[in-house]
């Protein structure tokens, strides 16, 4: 099914969850919508699964509007963070509840439900839990429960808000490897919301990023990775280091190296930063005349393939620590120690004039 989303607003109170906001999300794709707490993503899921009302715009269903339609008339799906399973039913009555709720005429054979619900169960590789109650469950178990549930009834659209919010890392790692495989097999429409944009980069076919109320982006996940729209997206997708500096037709001026900056080349004087991910930082041991940042090392941390390093700028010891990343095998190659002076470089760097970094 195709969903749009068309100028949608909507306000509590004072405060502005979504702003003129207009989306279309491709058939049969998995589309995160992600950003940080109160940037409007639940409540546009909620609106789109008709949960909440918008105050303005539309939303389409098939090119439909589905503004004025109940939550039961959309054929929509929703997942939970925290799976909202009822503990007094088995798992195959949790399962098969959907359907069992439905209008007579509507309504399957005892016998269609029961093949369906443990065709669903070994969908989701939990057959032999049929009989056992939630709270017998992990928590990876009841989620997975909780996104067959949903299935049952065949939804045209899968919401799922935060789904794997409630684990820990290892198992919610696992869940969404999961649920990519099974997305890939079952080709449901769906979104799902996130505030953890590593979630979003490994599952995602399509990001949609949020902030204040606005999208900021919308891309494939290496797309808005790679060349983020703004400084606010730089910052939300991982670490990244600032080079404050001086804008003039096309070149940025910072700490004495001088990067381009092609998309200013109009631009005469004004103050830009540099965005500069950790990896994209060379590190080499200090030689006079060597082009590159002057620095000293902090501190070293290096645990397996990777080794983290913090740097503190030696021609502005107010600044802030630069953070980079290289192999453990050049950290060990040159060997170094904290305390010593080094040049960083960066091989990557996007410019934006006069736009601060949000945190």
């Amino acid at each position: 099914m195709s969903i749009q989303v068309s100028n949608i607003n909507k306000r509590f109170g004072d405060f502005v969850a979504l702003n003129n906001v207009s989306l279309e999300f491709p058939t049969g794709e998995l589309t995160a919508l992600l950003g940080p707490s109160g940037c409007g993503k639940t409540t546009l899921l909620r609106i789109i699964a008709g949960l909440e009302g918008q105050d303005s715009g539309q939303v389409l269903l098939e090119g439909e509007d589905a503004s004025s339609r109940h939550v039961r008339e959309r054929q929509v799906g929703f997942v939970f963070q925290h799976y909202a399973l009822f503990k007094h039913m088995t798992v195959f009555e949790n399962i098969a509840f959907g359907l069992r709720v439905k209008p007579r005429a509507q309504r399957p054979s005892e016998s269609v439900i029961r093949e369906k619900v443990m065709r669903l169960l070994e969908l989701v590789q939990l057959d032999w839990l049929a009989d056992r109650y939630p709270p017998q469950l992990s928590g990876g178990q009841r989620q997975r429960i909780a996104l067959a549930r949903a299935l049952a009834v065949e939804p045209r659209v899968l919401l799922l808000d935060e789904p794997f919010g409630a684990l820990d890392a290892k198992v919610r790692k696992e869940l969404r490897r999961w649920l990519r495989r099974l997305h890939d097999e079952l080709h449901v429409t769906s979104i799902f919301v996130t505030h953890d944009q590593e979630e979003a980069l490994e599952v995602a076919d399509q990001i949609v990023l949020m902030n204040k109320g606005n999208v900021e982006q919308i891309g494939v996940p290496q797309q808005v990775y790679d060349n983020p729209a703004s400084p606010f997206v730089y910052g939300f997708l991982g670490n990244v280091n600032l080079f404050h500096g001086r804008v003039h037709q096309g070149v940025l001026d910072s700490a004495g190296m001088r990067f381009d900056a092609p998309n200013y080349a109009e631009t005469e004087d004004a103050q830009g930063i540099g965005y500069v991910r950790p990896h994209d930082l060379e590190i080499d041991r200090y030689s006079a005349g060597a082009e590159g940042i002057v620095v000293k090392l902090k501190r070293a941390h290096a645990i397996g393939p990777l080794a983290q390093l913090e740097l503190q700028r030696s021609d502005d010891a107010d600044a802030g620590l630069i953070e980079a990343v290289i192999s453990s095998e050049r950290f060990q190659q040159l060997n170094l120690k904290d305390g010593e002076t080094l040049l960083v470089r960066p091989r990557r760097l996007h410019v934006f004039v006069d736009q601060p970094l949000e945190r």
